[in-house]
């Protein structure tokens, strides 16, 4: 260090803390006092439209900003830190069984904190684990899949409030059969749907299989949490169906332990008016 940094370094520390580290503005439009929503994405795989992570961190960290949620997120698994300030854990990143922080998922779960699983986040290699965080998963590298392939609802609990804009549509996309369920206690299933002949499902076509549902558990020694699931997201344009979005928006919501509509009701305050520039003569 030469001299006049030695100088100059008593100046630095004696400056007040606030002219050290400035508190960053406020971002426009953003609601702080909203619901905390981590959104945990991934690195683009499979084909055009298909498992598109990065755009997904895209849009919805705009369309939950927008509704009134305080949205932070990444292409990695949250930190214990970002855990700390998280009330649900939103996960669309294929086979994030194998990157999860089991110590601080776990620790993150027992205060009470929400995770929202979309299509193959629920691939992994421990399914007997991850099934204990959201109710149900797959084992990675089994062929226990329709690929892409009609895949019809059946809604089984219509008057659950999570679900009450979806019908017994029909997606083209993706449906898992051969999971690892929970016990003790068990999902409760909001829609099922028949798995398509296809393929690789084989000898497992017209089976009925669960496609969303939800699962509240308390781990030893924590208190209640709440899991949201929703199987399909192969095809990334499902995200922005009408029934899906809000269904998936209540979904949120509830794991977050906040009420159900939050999202969908949400009205942003009005904007400042800004005052017009003076006139030139």
């Amino acid at each position: 260090m030469n001299r006049l940094a030695l100088l100059l370094l008593p100046l630095f520390l004696l400056r007040p803390a606030s002219a050290q580290s400035p508190t960053p503005p406020r971002i426009p439009g953003q609601n702080v006092n909203g619901m905390r929503v981590y959104l945990w994405a991934g690195l683009k795989t499979h084909q055009a439209g298909q498992h598109d992570y990065p755009q997904f961190l895209a849009d919805w960290s705009k369309l939950l900003t927008e509704r009134g949620a305080m949205v932070s997120g990444a292409l990695h698994p949250p930190t214990s830190a970002d855990l700390e300030k998280t009330d649900v854990v939103v996960i669309y990143k294929g086979d994030s069984g194998f990157l999860i922080d089991k110590p601080a998922m776990d620790a993150y779960i027992k205060r009470g904190g929400g995770l929202v699983s979309l299509h193959d986040a629920l691939c992994g290699p421990d399914p007997d684990y991850f099934s204990t965080l959201v109710g149900g998963a797959k084992k990675h590298g089994e062929v226990n899949y329709t690929l892409e392939a009609p895949v019809r609802y059946n809604v089984t609990d219509k008057a659950n409030p999570i679900v009450k804009d979806l019908t017994d549509l029909t997606l083209l996309d993706e449906a898992f059969y051969g999971l690892t369920w929970a016990k003790d206690p068990g999902i409760h299933v909001l829609a099922n749907a028949a798995m398509a002949p296809t393929p690789s499902a084989g000898a497992h076509k017209g089976e009925i299989v669960p496609q969303v549902w939800t699962y509240e558990h308390t781990l030893t020694g924590g208190l209640p949490a709440r899991a949201f699931v929703w199987m399909q997201g192969h095809t990334y344009a499902n995200f922005a169906n009408y029934q899906i979005q809000r269904t998936l928006l209540r979904g949120i919501a509830w794991a977050a332990k906040h009420p159900v509509d939050e999202l969908i009701d949400y009205v942003p305050p009005p904007q400042p008016v800004r005052p017009s520039a003076a006139r030139q003569p």
